[in-house]
This record gives structure tokens, C-alpha cells and sequence, in this order.
């Protein structure tokens, strides 16, 4: 496929349950990566995407693993995808662990489809080496019940040109091979070691649809600017479900942030006025 550097990603802004309508909302409503965890214990937060999903949006429910450490059972991801009226499931996987990965994503793949098939389901690559990330990924690329595929975060701190430890070599390498399926949807799921910067490369690809991420949000509650061509450095920040309070006086800096990470994409959803 031909890059096009004026390719947009869509970025779906992760926010604490409080502060959806003055960060994650969206105009227009296009794409929300959604924690099922969060929709079946909070019905506020529920309500909220719900709303987005009537106002057009695609809703991705998530399968829990990273904030939890481990994966929901299938059932409670399709329960959660039904409340929210999501049309897309990201499969339970294994960080790392592209055996681990593809045994866990193929088990709910059968069991998700058993209980119902109104959801496009996506896998996610893992690895521990390049062996391993190209196995995992011609696995569910070759898959007729894998409609997307994610790829999450490069977040070690030292650089590498890996694919499993390197997002934008990975990338590079499927399209500089001709393994991009135009069938399939393909993600990038939160930010990594360089932050927004890796969208100024990423974007070029034509066919990576969606990148989700708290960091615009985190760092600004914390009062850190994220500046439009770097450097990034990001410090460790508490998980989004665990801030109940946000300075409102640091409002402007987190909108700055959002807007800094979706010129970055070249990403034209706004905030829609939470009036």
C-alpha cells in the first residue's frame, strides 16, 4: 500500500470516569476504545459511551488485561459489548507471550462466537523475539474470525529496532513485505516510549485506523505539557480509574495535550462542548 503522510489516525482520549464529557467526548463521535471492567461496574461510565454509541460511534470494548492483569472471561466481554452497544471485541491476550496469546484469543474467539456473532473480534500481537511476533502475527492474520488486529505499546525505555519491542519497525516491516490484509482493521493500543511523536511515523501508513491512550490526560492533571515536537518523557502516572479528582484550573493543559496528541495523528475529531 502507498503511504500517505496525510493519513489521519483516529485518537480515542482515555479518561477517569468524572471527566468523559470534558475530555473523551467527541465531535464527531468516530471511534472509543472502552475497558469492559469499567463498563460493568460503573454505570455512569457505561451510560456515557452508550450515549457515544448512539451519537455514531464505533465502540471497542477492551478485555481488561492491562489494568487488571489478566483478561475477563468471554461471557462478561460480550455482556460488556452489549451494554455499550460495541461493534468490536479485543480479545484476551498475554503480554509478551505470543503462544500464551494466540491460545487465549482463539479459545474466546470460539467461545465469543458461540454465544453470539454480531462483533468484530481483534487480536492482539504479542512476542517475546521477532520469531515469535511473526508466527503471532501470520497466526491471526490467516484467521477468518480475526477481523482487526492491535498492536500495543513499544514501552521499554531503551531503543530498539525489534518488532516485539519496536511499533514502528513493526509496522514498517508489514508494509515493507506486502502483509497488510486490506480486509482486516489494524489498531495501535496506547502510547509508547516516545509518546505522540511515534504518530508522525505511524500516520504515513494508510491503514492503521485507531490509537488509544490516557497519557494526554494523566500528564496533564499532573501539570506536564506535552510539547508538539518533543523531546517526550513521560513519568510514571497513576492508572486513569484511580483519579477522582482533577485540578480545574489544569483543564486548558489537558486540552492542549489531546489537541497536541491528535495534530500529531492528524486527527480532526474535537472535544464536543460538554454544555
Amino acid at each position: 500500500m502507498a503511504g500517505n503522510p496525510a493519513k489521519s489516525i483516529t485518537v480515542s482520549v482515555i479518561a477517569p470516569t468524572a471527566y468523559l464529557r470534558e475530555f473523551a467526548a467527541q465531535e464527531p463521535a468516530t471511534v472509543h476504545h472502552v475497558a469492559a471492567q469499567r463498563v460493568l461496574s460503573d454505570p455512569v461510565y457505561r451510560a456515557f459511551f452508550l450515549d457515544e454509541a448512539g451519537r455514531g460511534a464505533t465502540i471497542i470494548v477492551d478485555n481488561g488485561v492491562f489494568d487488571l492483569g489478566e483478561s475477563l472471561k468471554s461471557a462478561d466481554l460480550v455482556r460488556a459489548a452489549q451494554a455499550v452497544r460495541a461493534e468490536e471485541i479485543v480479545l484476551p491476550d498475554v503480554m509478551h507471550d505470543a503462544p500464551a496469546t494466540m491460545h487465549a484469543s482463539d479459545l474466546a474467539a470460539r467461545q465469543i462466537r458461540e454465544i453470539s456473532d454480531e462483533f468484530r473480534l481483534c487480536a492482539v500481537v504479542h512476542a517475546t523475539d521477532d520469531d515469535q511476533w511473526r508466527r503471532c502475527y501470520d497466526h491471526f492474520a490467516a484467521s477468518p474470525h480475526i477481523g482487526a488486529i492491535a498492536f500495543p505499546a513499544s514501552r521499554r525505555k531503551e531503543p530498539s529496532l525489534a518488532l516485539s519491542r519496536n511499533r514502528v519497525a513493526a509496522t514498517g516491516y508489514l508494509e515493507d513485505h506486502g502483509l497488510v490484509d486490506p480486509s482486516k482493521v489494524y489498531r495501535l493500543l496506547g502510547f509508547g516510549r516516545t509518546g505522540h511523536l511515534e504518530l508522525f511515523e505511524q500516520r504515513e501508513h494508510e491503514w492503521i485506523s485507531s490509537i488509544d491512550g490516557a497519557a494526554p490526560v494523566l500528564l496533564g492533571a499532573m501539570g506536564i505539557r506535552m510539547l508538539p515536537d518533543g523531546p517526550y518523557d513521560k513519568p510514571p502516572t497513576p492508572r486513569v480509574e484511580t483519579v477522582e479528582q482533577i485540578d480545574p484550573g489544569r483543564f486548558p493543559l489537558i486540552r492542549h495535550n489531546i489537541n497536541t496528541v491528535r495534530c500529531a495523528a492528524n486527527c480532526p475529531i474535537q472535544i464536543r462542548d460538554a454544555a
